[in-house]
C-alpha cells in the first residue's frame, strides 16, 4: 500500500494504504471516535502549550482527590443514618449540602478531562481538530447540552447511530430517544460494574432527561431554560451519587451498622 499524492505536495492516504499497524495505533490514541483516512494534523508539537496541560492535569487530580476526601466524603458518610430512617428533611439538607462540592468537582474534571488531557494528548499526537467541546454553559435547552458538552461522543452518537437510523425510516424523535437509551445504558454500565450491583440510577437519570428536554424546550426560554439546564446538573448529579453510595453501603455494611 502506498500513499496517494495530490497537487501542492500535500500528502493523503487512501484505502488500502490505512491498512497499517500505525495508522490503527494513532486513532486508538487519538482523541476522537470518529476514524477518517486523513485526519487534521498541526504542523509542529508546541512544548509550552504541552507543559501548561500536563501542569493543569497533574494540579486538578491533586485538586480533585483532596476535595473529595475532606468534603465530600464526610458529607456522604453523616447521610448514611438519614438515609437508612427515611428522614425526608435531613435526606434535603444532605443533598443539597453535597450538590456544591459535586457540581464543583464535576466543572473541575470536566476542565481536566476534556481541556487539559485531551489538548495533551492532541498536541502530543499533532492532532489539529481540538473541538472537544462548545459553549454547553449557555444551553437555554436539554437538547443543546448534550450535542455540545462532550463533542466526541456527540459526533460518534450522530455518525454510528443517529443518522443509520434516520435512514432506515426511523423518525427523529425515535432515533433521539433511540440516542438517549444507548446513553443511559452506557451510563448505568460504567458504574455497575466497577460497583459490582445493578441499581439503574443512572439509566433512570439519563431516560429522565427526554420529558426534560420536551418539557424545557416547550416551556421554557432563554435565561430560564438556561436555569433549568444548570439545575438537573447540580441536583441531578448528587442525588444519583448519593442512592447509589446508599445501596452500596447497605448491600456491603448493612449488617455491620445493625
Amino acid at each position: 500500500p502506498s500513499p496517494q499524492h495530490f497537487k501542492g505536495g500535500e500528502q493523503k492516504v487512501c484505502y488500502p494504504g490505512n491498512l497499517t499497524i500505525k495508522d490503527i495505533y494513532y486513532f486508538v490514541f487519538a482523541p476522537t471516535l470518529c476514524y477518517e483516512l486523513n485526519f487534521p494534523r498541526s504542523s509542529k508539537i508546541r512544548i509550552h502549550f504541552l507543559l501548561r496541560r500536563l501542569f493543569e492535569m497533574l494540579f486538578f487530580i491533586q485538586l480533585l482527590v483532596g476535595l473529595t476526601q475532606q468534603w465530600m466524603v464526610p458529607i456522604i458518610q453523616s447521610s448514611m443514618k438519614p438515609l437508612k430512617d427515611m428522614d425526608l428533611s435531613r435526606m434535603t439538607e444532605r443533598l443539597l449540602r453535597l450538590a456544591v462540592p459535586n457540581h464543583l468537582l464535576w466543572l473541575m474534571f470536566f476542565y481536566s478531562f476534556f481541556h487539559s488531557s485531551m489538548n495533551f494528548t492532541a498536541e502530543l499526537l499533532r492532532f489539529g481538530d481540538r473541538q472537544f467541546y462548545n459553549d454547553w454553559w449557555n444551553s437555554e435547552t436539554v437538547t443543546y447540552f448534550w450535542q455540545n458538552w462532550n463533542i466526541p461522543v456527540h459526533k460518534w452518537c450522530l455518525r454510528h447511530f443517529y443518522k443509520p437510523l434516520l435512514r432506515k425510516g426511523f423518525s427523529k424523535i425515535v432515533s433521539q430517544s433511540a440516542v438517549f437509551f444507548l446513553s443511559a445504558f452506557f451510563h448505568e454500565y460504567l458504574v455497575s460494574v466497577p460497583l459490582r450491583m445493578f441499581r439503574l440510577w443512572a439509566f433512570t437519570g439519563m431516560m429522565a432527561q427526554l420529558p426534560l428536554a420536551w418539557f424545557v424546550g416547550h416551556f421554557l426560554r432563554g435565561n430560564y431554560g438556561n436555569a433549568a439546564v444548570w439545575m438537573s446538573i447540580i441536583i441531578g448529579q448528587p442525588f444519583a451519587v448519593l442512592m447509589y453510595v446508599h445501596d452500596y453501603y447497605v448491600m456491603h455494611y448493612g449488617n455491620e451498622a445493625e
